[in-house]
């Protein structure tokens, strides 16, 4: 009979030890993280989930629609088609130079007549992006940044102190191009932007031209970097 009680308090015992470690482990473990954001939150990401589609939805239609113009070119002369998709190429890639309608930003230190500040004599890589980011928002086409043509293999980053794009050191002052086929839009745009602001915290001042009717903008100086790839021999046979 006491042996049978001695159990019997071991197993209350051991019962009320496992309940308590449960409700600590439940206590301290992590809870599960919630979302937090409001409707409006909600529907601002949804906006731009759609507009992300559309605009991989219009990017997917180019192509499409490209592939279709060379298949057509293809069968009217093999010749012919590939000189126009070599001249395509060149241009999507950078290499030629570009004229139309855009305007002319200029960075330069910011000053007053009552400013007694430090004079700031480069623009860091952070903000020179986002700049390109503001134009590219407003339906920039192309940008030249110091006559340095931006390509997507243009990198903006600190080299010694000084920011580089591509190749070239950027020093103060400093004129931006920016093509559009909306120049208005890119124009109104960047008026409203607080993109200005940015540079004001900075030091610099962000001045914009009214749009023009003709800008140029140079090919760029950087050159594809090709891998793994041979000339064909005329002669050689196809297996």
């Amino acid at each position: 009979m006491l042996e049978w009680k001695k159990r019997l308090s071991f197993v209350i015992v051991a019962a009320v030890f496992g309940v308590m470690l449960a409700v600590e482990l439940r206590t301290t473990m992590p809870s599960e993280e919630r979302d937090t954001r409001d409707i409006w939150e909600l529907r601002a990401d949804l906006t731009k989930e759609q507009q992300l589609e559309q605009q991989l939805l219009e990017e997917l239609e180019d192509y499409e629609e490209k592939l279709r113009h060379y298949q057509e070119k293809e069968a009217a002369g093999g010749g012919a088609a590939l000189e126009a998709t070599v001249a395509e190429l060149r241009e999507e890639a950078g290499l030629t130079e570009v004229k139309g309608s855009g305007i002319v930003l200029m960075i330069a230190p910011f000053s007053t007549a009552d400013y007694v500040g430090p004079v700031t004599a480069t623009v860091s890589p952070e903000l020179l992006q986002r700049l390109v980011n503001e134009l590219n928002k407003y339906g920039a086409r192309e940008i030249a940044i110091g006559g340095e043509r931006l390509t997507n293999r243009t990198a903006i980053r600190d080299i010694n102190g000084i920011t580089n794009v591509g190749r070239r050191p950027i020093r103060l002052p400093v004129e931006v191009k920016a093509i559009a086929d909306d120049v208005d839009k890119l124009y109104s745009g960047l008026a409203v932007s607080p993109i200005r602001d940015d540079f004001i915290v900075e030091n610099l001042e962000l001045s914009i031209s009214k749009p023009k009717s003709v800008i140029v903008i140079p090919p760029s100086t950087e050159r594809p970097d090709v891998k793994y790839m041979e000339t064909a021999s005329a002669g050689k046979e196809e297996k």
